[in-house]
C-alpha cells in the first residue's frame, strides 16, 4: 500500500482566506451590464483541490481515497473513508454548507493546527480495503501510508518549520496511541506537503523547498505560490504523485458554435497513466513543455476516424483518460463524440519522416480509454529485408556459417578454481576465430568453395595438429591444385573465364594463407602454411616471398577492394569485415608490401643486393666514424716528400 491510497486535504478556513487575491473578472448577465467578480483565496483553494479529486477519481475509481478537513476554530470533517462519501457530489454539497470564511478579525483561535491533528487521526483510521485485508489474513498488522496536503498561509519560513515540527510531534503521539488501540493503525509513512498561499498583490517571505526527510516515517516539502496559480501547481503535483502523463490531441475538427456551417481545429489536453507512453522505448515521442506550466505534454495529431478501427488495431496498453479542462467546449465535444461509440486514431511523427498511428481513443462501458498501439514488427510478419543494407540480399549473408560458429562457442556450467578462467579462454578463442570472418559470400572466395577446403577449415581451427591431420590438409591442397588445373572450380557461384581467372585464384590462395596463419602458430599450422606457399611459388613465382600474417591480411583486403571494381563478383570492402579487423595503419603496411614496383625500384633493389655481397672499401673500414676516407693517401705522401727535397 502506497501513500496514494490515502490522501487528506487540510484547508485553511481562517478569515484571512476570505480576502480577494487577484484582479476581478467580469460576467455578462442578460439585460444588465458586466458585473465584476473577485475570487477569494478560499475559492481558489476549493476549486483546485476539488479538481485534484476529480482527476484522481476519474482515473482510479477504486482504492484511491481522498478526505477533506476544514480548519478554523476547530477541525471540521467533510467526508470519511467510506466509499459512499468519495464522490464529487458529496464534496460539493459539503463545501456549500460550510461556506466561505467569515469576515471578522482573526484571533489566535483560528489556526490550521486543528486540521493537522485531525488529518493524522484520519490516517490512523482503517479503510474498508484494510479491514478486508486484516480479516482475510487474520492479522492486525497492515501497511498504512498516506499523504497530507495543507493549504494555508504563513508569515515566514520559521512559521512553516513550526508547522512541520508540530505535525511530527503529533504523528509520534498518534502512533503511541495506536499501538495500544486495536481499532487504530500505526502510520508507517506520511508525506506532508504544505502549500503557502498569498494574494497576487502581496509579497511573500515564504520560499519553496524540496522534499526532505524529517524522520524515517515522515517526509515534507514546502511550496509557495499566489492563490490564483494553485491549480497549475496541483496539476504538476498530481502527475508526480500518481505517475501520470499528459497528452494533447491537436487538430480536432469542430463546428463553430455561432456558425454551424464553418469548422475550426481545436486542442484538448488529457491525463492518463504514464504507461501509455513508456511502452514506446525506441521511439521519440513529440514532447514539449506546456505553456504556463512546468510539466511536459505529448502532442498527438487527430486522425480521421474509421469504422471498426478499434477492433482492427493491435493494442499493447490501455488506460483511462480524463480531460484537464472538463468544462471547455472542445473537451465536451470530444468526450461526447467518443461516448457515442466512435473511435479516434492519433498519429505521431517518425524519426525518418512521415507519420505513424501510435494511439487510439475509444470508449468501453461508458468509460474512455487511450490505447497504445504496437508500432514495431510483430512475430506474424515476415522477416525484414536486408536488400538495402551493406551486404545486399539476405541470401548473401553467411548465416549457416554464423550459426555454426555460435554453436562451437557454446558454454556450459563448469566449476573452476577461478570463476573467470574458462570465460577468458573462450574470449581469446572467439577473438582469434573472428579476426578475419567475412560477413557475406561476395566478400570471400575460400568460403564459396568450402566443399574443396572443408578439411583445412575444420582441422586448422584446432590449437594443435597431429601428423595425420597435417597430411590430410596437404592432400587437400594438392587436390585443390588438380581441380584448379582442370578448370573445374567455380568461384562465387560463377565460372571464371579469361584473364580474371588468375586474379581470382591468386586471391583464393592469399585468403587461404591468411586464414591458416591466423588459426594457430603450432608446428602443424606452420607445415600447412609452408605447403600453401610452396604450391603458390610453383604456380606464381613472383608471390613466393614470405608475407607476415597481418600484412597479408591487409594485402588481401586491398585485393578484395580492387577486385570489386574490376571483377563481376562485386567484392565488398572492409565494411563487412569482422569487428576485430586490423587497424588502418596495419592495412597500410600490408598494402605497401603488395604494391607493384617500378623499374627504378627493381634496379635499386638489385644494386643493394650486389652491394651486400661485395667486400667494403678497406679505407672506409679503417676510417673512424664521422670522417671521410681519403683515396690514394700514398700519392699525397710522395708529393709531400718531393716538395721537401727541392
Amino acid at each position: 500500500m502506497d501513500e496514494n491510497c490515502k490522501t487528506v486535504f487540510v484547508l485553511d478556513h481562517t478569515p484571512y482566506f476570505g480576502i480577494s487575491n487577484e484582479e476581478p473578472f467580469y460576467l455578462d448577465l442578460r439585460g444588465s451590464a458586466r458585473v465584476p467578480v473577485k475570487k477569494s483565496m478560499w475559492t481558489n483553494a476549493i476549486e483546485s483541490s476539488v479538481e485534484y479529486c476529480r482527476i484522481v477519481w476519474d482515473l482510479f475509481p477504486n482504492n484511491k481515497l481522498i478526505r477533506f478537513i476544514i480548519s478554523d476554530k476547530a477541525a471540521h470533517i467533510v467526508n470519511t473513508w467510506d466509499p459512499h462519501t468519495q464522490n464529487m457530489n458529496h464534496i460539493s454539497n459539503a463545501m456549500i454548507m460550510v461556506g466561505g470564511p467569515r469576515n471578522m478579525q482573526q484571533t489566535s483561535d483560528y489556526t490550521v493546527i486543528h486540521g493537522l491533528r485531525a488529518a493524522i487521526e484520519a490516517l490512523a483510521e482503517s479503510t474498508e480495503f484494510q479491514k478486508e485485508y486484516m480479516q482475510k489474513h487474520e492479522t492486525k498488522r497492515v501497511s498504512n501510508r498516506g499523504r497530507v496536503i495543507v493549504c494555508t498561509s504563513a508569515r515566514d519560513m520559521p512559521s512553516m518549520y513550526s508547522l512541520e515540527s508540530i505535525f511530527h510531534q503529533v504523528l509520534i503521539q498518534q502512533n503511541a496511541i495506536s499501538s495500544k488501540n486495536d481499532q487504530l493503525l500505526n502510520i508507517d509513512f506520511c508525506h506532508l506537503l504544505i502549500i503557502n498561499l498569498y494574494p497576487a498583490n502581496i509579497e511573500s517571505f515564504v520560499t519553496s523547498r524540496g522534499l526532505i526527510e524529517i524522520s524515517p516515517n515522515l517526509r515534507s516539502e514546502i511550496h509557495s505560490c499566489p492563490a490564483g496559480k494553485l491549480s497549475k501547481l496541483l496539476m504538476g503535483l498530481i502527475l508526480k504523485h500518481y505517475n501520470l502523463a499528459s497528452t494533447t490531441v491537436t487538430n480536432i475538427p469542430m463546428k463553430e458554435e455561432q456558425n454551424s456551417s464553418s469548422s475550426a481545429n481545436y486542442d484538448v489536453e488529457i491525463f492518463h497513466e504514464s504507461r501509455t507512453h513508456s511502452v514506446f522505448l525506441g521511439s521519440e515521442l513529440p514532447r514539449s513543455i506546456k505553456e504556463g506550466f512546468e510539466y511536459e505534454t505529448v502532442t498527438l495529431k487527430w486522425c480521421t476516424p474509421r469504422s471498426g478501427a478499434s477492433e482492427m488495431q493491435h493494442c499493447v496498453v490501455q488506460n483511462r483518460i480524463t480531460p484537464v479542462d472538463v468544462t471547455s467546449r472542445p473537451s465536451s465535444c470530444l468526450i461526447n463524440f467518443l461516448l457515442s461509440g466512435r473511435s479516434v486514431l492519433l498519429e505521431m511523427p517518425r524519426k525518418s519522416g512521415g507519420k505513424i498511428t501510435s494511439h487510439l481513443l475509444s470508449a468501453h462501458g461508458g468509460e474512455i480509454f487511450i490505447h497504445s498501439l504496437n508500432t514495431s514488427r510483430t512475430v506474424l510478419e515476415d522477416a525484414p529485408s536486408i536488400s538495402e543494407g551493406v551486404g545486399g540480399k539476405i541470401v548473401n549473408y553467411r548465416i549457416p556459417d554464423f550459426v555454426q560458429t555460435i554453436v562451437q562457442q557454446r558454454l556450459v556450467p563448469l566449476k573452476m578454481k577461478y570463476p573467470d578462467e574458462n570465460l577468458l579462454k573462450v574470449r581469446a578463442r572467439v577473438a582469434k576465430l573472428t579476426k578475419y570472418w567475412p560477413l557475406t559470400f561476395n566478400s570471400t572466395v575460400v568460403f564459396n568453395i568450402r566443399q574443396y577446403l572443408e578439411t583445412i577449415l575444420i582441422v586448422t581451427a584446432k590449437e594443435d595438429l597431429t601428423e595425420d591431420e597435417v597430411i590430410a590438409c596437404q592432400q587437400c591442397l594438392y587436390q585443390l591444385v588438380g581441380v584448379e588445373s582442370r578448370h573445374e572450380m567455380i568461384l562465387n557461384n560463377q565460372r571464371i573465364k579469361g584473364n580474371k581467372k588468375d586474379d581470382q585464384y591468386r586471391l583464393m590462395w592469399n585468403e587461404l594463407e591468411v586464414i591458416v596463419g591466423l588459426n594457430g602458430k603450432s608446428a602443424g599450422h606452420k607445415a600447412i602454411l609452408q605447403c600453401i606457399r610452396k604450391v603458390r611459388s610453383a604456380q606464381t613465382p613472383e608471390t613466393s616471398e614470405k608475407v607476415d600474417v597481418d600484412s597479408g591480411l591487409g594485402g588481401l583486403r586491398k585485393m578484395l577492394d580492387v577486385n570489386e571494381s574490376s571483377s563481376s563478383m562485386s567484392v565488398l570492402r572492409s565494411s563487412v569485415d569482422s569487428p576485430l579487423s586490423p587497424t588502418p595503419l596495419e592495412r597500410h603496411k600490408g598494402l605497401k608490401s603488395r604494391q607493384t614496383l617500378s623499374l627504378y625500384d627493381i634496379m635499386m633493389a638489385k644494386e643493394q643486393a650486389i652491394a651486400t655481397k661485395r667486400i667494403d672499401f678497406s679505407g672506409r673500414l679503417a676510417t673512424p666514424a664521422g670522417q671521410v676516407a681519403v683515396l690514394y693517401p700514398h700519392l699525397l705522401a710522395k708529393e709531400a716528400q718531393g716538395e721537401v727535397k727541392t
